[in-house]
């Protein structure tokens, strides 16, 4: 996978509608990490498969791309595990001085899927699928 990081200059409604994107991606997170908390036994997989359900009963989280949902939920599965896993040992990491990162990641980014229809010399022609 090709993972290309840019600053935009855009218009007033291009930022806004990122920062729609942004918003609900986060939402995403949110609605998984609150669906782990009220379901027993659930794992990154049943986050994932919560997701298409999301997208069903709210309308503004289904113009959202599936992938951006799914990334809002591989983010809360990920905080999930890295708590679960800490807390286990935190009292061993805060003797052994162990940095890393706790909980979630605050993230204000989205996934957006491109296809790259054409890689010419130093022109990368993308198109949206």
């Amino acid at each position: 996978m090709l993972v290309l990081e840019a600053k935009l200059k855009g218009k007033t409604e291009q930022y806004a509608l990122i920062d729609e994107a942004i918003r609900t991606a986060l939402f995403c997170r949110n609605k998984a990490l609150r669906y782990w908390m009220d379901n027993e036994k659930v794992n990154g997989y049943d986050l994932n498969k919560q997701m298409a359900v999301l997208a069903k009963e709210f309308d503004f989280a289904s113009k959202l791309g599936s992938q951006a949902r799914q990334s809002g939920s591989e983010r809360a599965w990920s905080a999930i595990s890295r708590f679960l896993s800490t807390t286990r040992s935190a009292n061993d990491n805060c003797k052994k001085k162990v940095s890393g990162i706790l909980g979630f990641q605050n993230s204000r980014s989205v996934v957006i899927q491109l296809s790259i229809n054409k890689l010419d010399g130093n022109f990368l022609h993308v198109g949206n699928t």
